[in-house]
């Protein structure tokens, strides 16, 4: 798929970090870009460094943590720019108290944020794809969903790891629906939330921090990859810091 001319979603786009990366390298491909986020400031940053280099975006405070919000984000993209062709599914992140010693509307927000969120965006998504004879759509997981060593964050782990499985099943949407879906799974990011999160570490943990973090741009890059790249459907790209990002192969038959 070109992007040029194409409508894209970024949820999660209004922070410094991954979101805004991915957001402005859409929008340098041609894509008029919909900048989502609960963060109205960051948003309209977001939107003005888009616009500051020539190309189109608009921003939509959404939470998609919030079936309605997600709703209308979708309906905003199409009224805006007349369609959708490209989710980016972005948003995330992982406030403490975490589960079991936090509240249950606590931990179950950051479970909504990362695995019921991004199926409401797709659900919603796809009839406005449909409309436009497909689209692509790339699911941001991340490597806490991996594996089966402990993480300080459970409910933030199990949502992580379900939007990557989903991302799998729903290989058969390229040939049902020509919507390609992707997943990348990211190690460390750079992004001033970390860096800041790095600074408080204590000298034990911060020795399990890569010498070098993954750009944000590193990742829109893939991203940009994934859409353009009509060969792939339902995989899962495990992107180490330091290395090239791997892709998990899926072999879409009914009952794998």
């Amino acid at each position: 798929m070109r992007i040029e001319d194409k409508v894209a979603l970024v949820t999660g786009a209004g922070g410094s970090g991954t979101g805004r990366a991915i957001a402005r390298r859409l929008a340098h491909g041609g894509a008029a870009v919909v900048v989502s986020d609960v963060e109205e400031e960051g948003g309209a940053a977001t939107v003005r460094d888009i616009e500051s280099g020539g190309g189109r975006a608009a921003f939509v405070r959404a939470d998609v943590t919030s079936e309605p919000d997600i709703e209308e984000m979708v309906a905003f993209a199409v009224r805006t720019f007349g369609g959708l062709d490209i989710l980016v599914n972005n948003a995330g992140g992982t406030p403490r108290p975490h589960f079991p010693d936090a509240p249950v509307e606590h931990w179950s927000r950051t479970l909504d944020l990362s695995l019921r969120g991004p199926m409401l965006a797709i659900h919603y998504a796809l009839p406005a794809m449909r409309e436009r004879g497909g689209g692509a759509i790339v699911n941001i997981s991340s490597v806490a969903g991996l594996g089966y060593a402990p993480h300080s964050s459970p409910e933030y782990s199990a949502g992580k790891a379900g939007l990557a499985r989903l991302t799998a099943t729903l290989a058969p949407l390229g040939e049902r629906d020509n919507v390609r879906v992707n997943c990348v799974v990211p190690n460390w990011i750079g992004t001033e939330e970390v860096l800041a999160e790095i600074a408080v570490m204590s000298p034990e943990e911060r020795a399990e921090v890569p010498e070098e973090l993954t750009a944000p741009e590193e990742i829109a890059e893939l991203v940009v990859r994934l859409v353009e790249d009509e060969s792939l459907a339902g995989r899962v790209f495990v992107w180490w810091t330091g290395e090239p990002p791997e892709p998990m192969p899926v072999v879409a038959r009914p009952g794998n």
